[in-house]
């Protein structure tokens, strides 16, 4: 058991009170999960302090406190480290913790608003394809090889990450793929982990109720790669107009993708339709399973990547042309009589709806209807709203504005919200039904015979989040159900 003294290796301390010399079996930052022993970390959070839960913590039995603030009253049993940055420190003890097990595999990063998921998953099957033992950190899921560890955040709070990172170099993990998301750089979740690589995918409006503007959030993404080490690398999206800015001030070795100039890993696509996309890589034609431009680039960025780590091109090639994507990212279904397609997609962005848009209409072979179901989510970024429904109503034939996760708004409201931005004359093709099963269920019997069905903002997600409960609910499952019926 390492004491306290050894985890606060590196850690900018600015007083200790107390004697560090004790042993260290636990690490807290939510003070009701404390035991005797452990060491509680106060952190500044979005939400609440962890200074105004330092007394409980010590009456659990916390033996040492991290903090910023020393609290007026010290318990002379209890070690107090006062530290300029808890949220920074958070992350060096995590890691000092557990070995800094970050430093014992190749880590790489993956981070942007639109793709994340798809490019570390890709990557995660593609290593595994390649029989490297590997760990996977994503939205859907946490995986250490087969075993699936259910996930509760893009990427882990500092502890978590550390403590599941160390799980990996104990089974025997090679290689790590995460996402990256803006909140966890923002506040210092990924401190103290060390990455062998960063990948940026794109950048667009989101999160703009936590970043309050566009600059800060491209400010904080670009800091994932502002403190990027020399030895790793850093691979941009060139066809992104902030692609370069991102690895401005990197020190890593800096590499580029494209579909649009020249790069270190070009491509270009020769087809895309529901069988594939095939592309040019780099002057090789290969066939993958993956549909639409969006796609074209995720696979470029896997690609750039494992050459980056030092794969066999054609072993690469030959294996990402067998792998599927991410679950409910471009998911597709097709009824067996009525030949209907259905299309589960996670857009819950502009940007991201308007790809999957564009890619769905250039599937289109003749008067195929498109039909989306789409919602906003409550407690969020209430800017895109009204974006999100002018996107679909543009590029839809029929438009059904209904609940996604409402959280603790009114769902009707935030479907009025987005009724907002429908220009006056498109206003015909919409429909609002908030119960979001009759909302598939009406779009499904709105569909003749090989028309599209977009059910879009949820993807992979198994519930619906209304008023702090999360109900059970497959956006996959209904919509499988309710085209199995068609024709019946």
């Amino acid at each position: 058991m390492k004491t306290l003294q050894e985890i606060l290796y590196n850690v900018r301390i600015v007083a200790v009170q107390g004697n560090n010399n004790i042993a260290v079996p636990a690490l807290r930052i939510d003070s009701r999960s404390v035991t005797p022993g452990d060491v509680f970390i106060a952190i500044k959070g979005v939400h609440a302090d962890g200074h105004q839960f330092i007394d409980k913590a010590v009456s659990l039995g916390a033996t040492a406190i991290v903090c910023e603030t020393l609290p007026e009253e010290k318990p002379e049993n209890v070690c107090f480290v006062q530290v300029a940055d808890s949220a920074l420190a958070c992350g060096i003890i995590a890691g000092n913790f557990y070995d800094n097990p970050s430093h014992k595999l190749q880590l790489v990063g993956v981070t942007g608003t639109n793709g994340k998921t798809t490019i570390a998953t890709l990557l995660f099957n593609l290593f595994t394809k390649l029989r490297f033992h590997c760990g996977l950190i994503s939205t859907v899921e946490n995986k250490i090889g087969d075993e699936v560890i259910p996930a509760t955040h893009t990427t882990p709070d500092a502890i978590s990450l550390q403590a599941l990172l160390a799980n990996m170099v104990d089974e025997g993990c090679f290689y790590a793929f995460m996402e990256v998301s803006s909140h966890a750089i923002h506040q210092q979740r990924i401190a103290g982990a060390k990455f062998a690589g960063g990948i940026f995918s794109n950048i667009t409006h989101d999160h703009l109720d936590y970043h309050k503007t566009f600059d800060e959030y491209i400010r904080v993404k670009k800091l994932f790669f502002d403190n990027m080490p020399a030895a790793a690398f850093a691979l941009t999206n060139l066809d992104d107009k902030r692609g370069t800015v991102m690895l401005q001030n990197t020190k890593a070795k800096k590499a580029t993708y494209s579909l649009r100039t020249m790069a270190d890993y070009k491509g270009k696509i020769l087809e895309n339709n529901l069988t594939g996309l095939v592309m040019q890589v780099n002057e090789k034609e290969v066939h993958f399973r993956l549909i639409g431009e969006f796609n074209a680039y995720n696979l470029l960025a896997v690609y750039g990547a494992a050459m980056l780590l030092g794969q066999d091109k054609d072993e690469v090639l030959q294996a990402l042309s067998a792998i599927n994507g991410a679950e409910g990212r471009f998911d597709y279904i097709v009824s067996d009589k009525e030949k209907v397609i259905g299309i589960v997609d996670y857009a819950h962005t502009p940007d991201a709806l308007l790809n999957v848009l564009n890619t769905i209409n250039n599937l289109r072979k003749g008067n195929e209807k498109v039909i989306t179901v789409v919602g906003c989510g409550g407690d969020r970024d209430t800017t895109k709203r009204p974006v999100m429904a002018q996107v679909s109503v543009e590029r839809s034939d029929r438009v059904i504005f209904t609940s996604d996760n409402p959280r603790s708004e009114d769902p009707a409201a935030i479907i009025k919200e987005m009724e907002a931005g429908v220009p006056v004359h498109l206003q015909r093709k919409t429909l609002s039904i908030v119960d979001r099963k009759e909302a598939i269920k009406t779009a499904v019997s709105m569909a003749n015979p090989e028309d599209i069905i977009l059910v879009a903002g949820k993807g992979h997600e198994k519930y619906q989040d209304i008023h702090g409960v999360k109900h059970p609910f497959d956006d996959k499952q209904v919509l499988r159900e309710l085209l199995t019926l068609l024709g019946k």
